[in-house]
């Protein structure tokens, strides 16, 4: 399984990115997928998931109301859409497939890891 991020960049306090990640190699339509983020000098933390129907999702608090997360299975594609971003959103973020079928937070849950994007959120 591959997993491919895109969609970040430099944005301004206040707005707004949309990342990607698609998803290849074999299908992950049975299993859970998350986006994880890691700052420098901070370990990686988990943002949100989403289950493998598409129909529940959870987010850590810090994103809660200001990130959607999404799946499009005909496209086997992944979104994160980040509003309202702050400076303290600026990361690296990480998209993952879960190894189980419901969202979990837990890290060591996801067994497949995309290479990761840069946010930057200024001041």
């Amino acid at each position: 399984v591959q997993l491919q991020a895109s969609g970040g960049g430099l944005v301004q306090a206040g707005g707004s990115l949309r990342l990607s990640c698609v998803v290849s190699g074999r299908t992950a339509s049975n299993n859970a997928l998350g986006w994880f983020r890691q700052a420098p000098g901070k370990e990686r933390e988990w943002v949100t998931s989403i289950n493998y129907r598409g129909d529940s999702t959870n987010y850590a608090d810090s994103v809660k109301g200001r990130f959607t997360i999404s799946r499009e299975y005909a496209k086997s594609t992944m979104y994160l859409e980040m509003n309202r971003l702050k400076p303290e959103d600026t990361a690296v973020y990480y998209c993952a497939v879960s190894r189980y079928s419901s969202v979990t937070p837990r890290l060591d849950s996801y067994q497949y890891w995309g290479q990761g994007t840069q946010v930057t959120v200024s001041s």
